[in-house]
């Protein structure tokens, strides 16, 4: 067996798989560039009559970006299901995030962030669904752990380079630099999609069934708790971007070295995505998704105790080493329990859990953090460790572990 044919075996790559991967890493270098600068340009902007605090008014806006990508998912999963059309809504999405970006050249208030961020997220929500739909039917469930690792991986490493990429360009040149940035490797991933991704046609096992949009039948309890597990994962990752300003006058920080710091979850989701989502073919989801957000709510609490940018980092890495732990069991979990045809209404939930939970983590930390600064780690960090023992009592294993041979 060749290194090709080993690969293949091992982590389930395929070219539909990597061609996904590679256009996903680009988009999310262009997505996450912006993470790290909200912050900042929602304090330049003025605020006209909107007169909250800063920490609020990015929590309001990276929550509409959520919130509209999380309702509106469910929607686009739906239409990829119907259409059988996923390559076509991918390139659609991709355009409307990459020119919700380039708009953030032209916004003079805070009122048009938040219609560029509304783009951004009906245009994310139409990428999602479509491509874990291609992502579930082109793998096998034996490596599909392996393959929902280095599709995350990939988006990882994006999301780990845009921050850094963001900070860097903001702080020797301007904000409508990394603007410009971020919408170019947006509309670059969508020329990858559009040359290396092949449409996807999908039969539907249920076609006698009437298509419903939304149909409770499809959300049984595995594919629910896998979606509250992407939501608490994603509570605690994302809840320090509002909060940027806080860490920069209480660690002495510039946006170069929060972005820095805030990547250092990707890096550790880039390292040990992979070989913990292969480790979950062999086994089991369960054990991977529990204990990751218990290590992830530790990481948590901890975050507000930080006195200096060391700290910062490393819980930051810790942090990311327990989402890898979580992400790629989680994604291959509920493509084990979709139903063919029915894969962009059900992975859709999974992805609903994580947005909201970037949407919401932001949110609650800016409003949590005017009581006082370690209060938000404590709330969350403590409802992230209590949806961990939920996980532990109503999650299914989807994978049964072979018996050795002697």
């Amino acid at each position: 067996m060749n290194i090709k044919d080993k690969l293949t075996q091992i982590l389930g790559l395929n070219k539909t798989i990597l061609a996904l991967s590679f256009a996903r890493m680009a988009d999310a270098m262009g997505n996450s560039i912006l993470f790290i600068l909200i912050p900042l340009y929602v304090a330049k902007l003025p605020k006209e009559h909107i007169h909250l605090a800063v920490p609020v008014l990015v929590g309001i806006l990276i929550a509409t970006y959520g919130l509209v990508n999380s309702f509106s998912q469910p929607l686009m999963g739906a239409l990829s299901d119907k259409l059988n059309k996923r390559k076509a809504l991918i390139i659609a999405g991709l355009v409307l995030i990459g020119i919700g970006t380039l708009c953030f050249t032209f916004a003079s208030n805070f009122t048009e962030l938040l219609i560029f961020r509304t783009m951004q997220g009906v245009g994310v929500a139409l990428t999602i669904p479509a491509s874990l739909s291609i992502i579930t039917a082109v793998s096998k469930q034996e490596t599909r752990g392996g393959s929902m690792g280095v599709y995350s991986t990939a988006r990882m490493v994006g999301f780990a380079i845009g921050p850094l990429i963001g900070g860097y360009l903001q702080t020797h040149y301007s904000f409508n630099s990394a603007f410009y940035t971020g919408a170019g490797l947006i509309f670059l991933s969508m020329i990858m999609v559009i040359i290396w991704v092949k449409e996807v046609k999908i039969e539907d096992t249920s076609a006698k069934k009437k298509f419903a949009i939304f149909d409770l039948s499809l959300y049984n309890t595995g594919i629910l708790t896998a979606a509250l597990s992407t939501f608490a994962m994603a509570c605690c990752f994302s809840m320090v971007t509002s909060l940027e300003n806080n860490f920069n006058s209480r660690l002495g920080m510039t946006a170069l070295g929060f972005g820095f710091a805030f990547s250092m979850v990707m890096v550790g989701r880039l390292i040990f995505q992979i070989p913990l989502g292969h480790l979950s073919d062999r086994i089991g989801r369960k054990p991977f998704i529990f204990w990751g957000l218990l290590l992830i709510a530790i990481a948590t609490i901890l975050l507000g105790e930080v006195t200096s940018m060391f700290q910062l980092v490393m819980l930051r890495l810790l942090q990311g080493i327990a989402a890898a732990s979580v992400a790629a069991p989680a994604f291959a979990l509920a493509a084990d329990l979709s139903q063919k045809g029915s894969e962009g209404r059900q992975m859709s939930v999974i992805t609903v859990g994580f947005t909201l939970g970037i949407a919401l983590g932001p949110l609650l930390s800016g409003l949590l953090v005017g009581y006082y600064f370690e209060l938000p780690f404590v709330v969350i960090g403590l409802a992230t460790a209590a949806s961990a023992f939920v996980i532990k009592r109503y999650m299914p294993e989807t994978v049964k572990k072979k018996a050795t041979v002697a």
